[in-house]
């Protein structure tokens, strides 16, 4: 006698399926507000297995952090064919961003809102992969510089400016787009390379805006 054995899910997958939840209702109804019976309702699981598999809904949140800012670093990144030219790579970089923001809303959620806002070790999670990204944008700017002269070196602190003013309006622009009916990711993408990328030709062509003197 006997029926059938059921197949034992590997833990591996159980627990990306209460991370899928976790992210979930983290995003949409917030830190604070989450609980565990939900996430573990949602994942088809019971609470005591979500507490023995991540221990605490602070790890839990940590871990959702940490899984979502891997997929959207590595999103961007595999976005970026360097046999183009600087201008397809910026572009390409800020398309794969809002692609992937656009299409996983409720991690945006949680890296650009959530994580921030209810302190550490949270924020410094959210805010290691800033880093992430700002160094890598800080490359692209230095590649679009190298190609736009002979002589391209543009100052480092420029350099570094230019990428985290990008960065950051990125972000913002993604919380926008993904709150305003209509807009595309596409759209979004190209309203950020056309204002971005304006500014950088003529910066690498040698023609700045300089204060009036006398300013602070």
């Amino acid at each position: 006698m006997g029926g059938a054995k059921t197949k034992r899910m590997p833990r591996a997958v159980r627990e990306q399926q209460m991370l899928d939840a976790a992210v979930r209702i983290f995003g949409q109804r917030g830190y604070m507000a989450a609980s565990m019976d939900e996430i573990a309702e949602l994942a088809g699981v019971s609470k005591p297995l979500v507490y023995l598999y991540l221990n605490s809904k602070e790890d839990l949140f940590t871990a959702c952090i940490r899984r979502e800012a891997t997929a959207l670093t590595e999103a961007v990144r595999a976005g970026v064919r360097t046999d183009l030219p600087a201008d397809r790579r910026l572009w390409d970089g800020l398309l794969a961003f809002f692609v992937h923001t656009a299409e996983h809303p409720d991690a945006w959620s949680v890296l650009h809102l959530q994580a921030r806002t209810h302190g550490e070790p949270f924020a410094a999670e959210a805010a290691a992969m800033r880093r992430e990204l700002v160094a890598f944008v800080t490359r692209l700017v230095a590649i679009a510089a190298r190609e736009a002269h002979r002589d391209p070196d543009l100052p480092e602190h420029e350099v570094a400016g230019l990428a985290e003013a990008l960065v950051g309006a990125a972000e913002s622009l993604a919380a926008w787009a993904n709150s305003t009916p209509g807009v595309t990711a596409r759209q979004a993408a190209s309203t950020l390379m056309n204002f971005a990328w304006s500014g950088l030709g003529n910066l690498m062509s040698g023609h700045s805006w300089t204060p009036p003197a006398g300013d602070a």
